[in-house]
């Protein structure tokens, strides 16, 4: 249902059942997935690609081209997930020729005056509070919680799981499953509650909290930790998630605990 004073282009491909409210503008070479609600004075840009039963908040802008000088009008696109919730202000843009997309999972929430910069990927089930600012090519895997006013620096990753205390300028990877805060971003334990809240078992918390008092609270520095971890405790899914994203890490992870 399109309110009269809303403009959507002719070329948009909108469902039948999205709801846009008045003074909004929806430019062409958009899409539009059933049963999404669109606020008022919403801006939906060339490139947008947007799933079913997301909420779009008013004064939202959704696929302006990237703010990086180096962009040349490459025909890129932001793509956003089912279940999403976009609230008041919040601006993503669209990718460069680096990966071509700007991408946000399904069921997240995005709360009033976030921004996502050009070519983060961002997972299933996040959370970003108020005023949390990805910069630009940033991995966020699957059930992250930012808090509010989070500052992620460009390149950087964090782990599945994780939560980053409100205010945390984060300049190094985060890895899964743990909790971070403090200045410099450090590894204050793991994120028990939220796991417990996902289902997982005491034992599989302690094993979690069993690989990270090696990786951050022994002597070793991160080869030899991930090299203690492989040796002597049993594989699992996630001591080779966390392995495997300290391994993989560009920008090296957080520091541990008083280091």
């Amino acid at each position: 249902m399109n309110q009269p004073l809303a403009y959507v282009h002719p070329q948009a491909k909108v469902a039948r059942n999205v709801v846009i409210e008045p003074f909004t503008t929806i430019h062409s070479n958009v899409e539009i997935g059933e049963g999404t609600w669109i606020g008022s004075n919403v801006t939906i840009m060339e490139g947008a690609r947007i799933g079913k039963n997301c909420r779009i908040f008013p004064g939202a802008v959704i696929s302006a081209i990237p703010q990086d000088l180096k962009y040349n009008d490459e025909d890129t696109t932001v793509e956003i997930g089912d279940n999403v919730t976009i609230r008041e202000c919040v601006t993503i843009n669209r990718g460069t020729t680096d990966r071509m997309k700007t991408k946000i999972g399904n069921n997240c929430l995005i709360m009033a005056y976030c921004h996502i910069a050009h070519d983060c990927i961002v997972g299933d089930n996040c959370i970003f509070s108020n005023n949390t600012t990805l910069a630009g090519h940033v991995n966020i895997q699957d059930n992250v919680i930012l808090a509010g006013m989070v500052a992620v620096h460009q390149f950087a990753s964090v782990g599945s799981h994780a939560f980053v205390t409100g205010g945390s300028l984060v300049r190094k990877d985060v890895p899964p499953y743990v909790k971070a805060a403090r200045e410099p971003l450090s590894y204050v334990g793991i994120n028990s509650i939220g796991l417990r809240r996902r289902g997982f078992t005491t034992e599989k918390i302690r094993e979690i909290q069993d690989i990270y008092r090696i990786i951050f609270q022994k002597n070793y520095n991160n080869t030899q930790a991930v090299e203690y971890v492989e040796a002597e405790l049993e594989a699992t899914p996630e001591r080779d998630e966390i392995i495997n994203f300290i391994v993989n890490s560009q920008r090296g992870i957080m520091r541990g605990y008083g280091q």
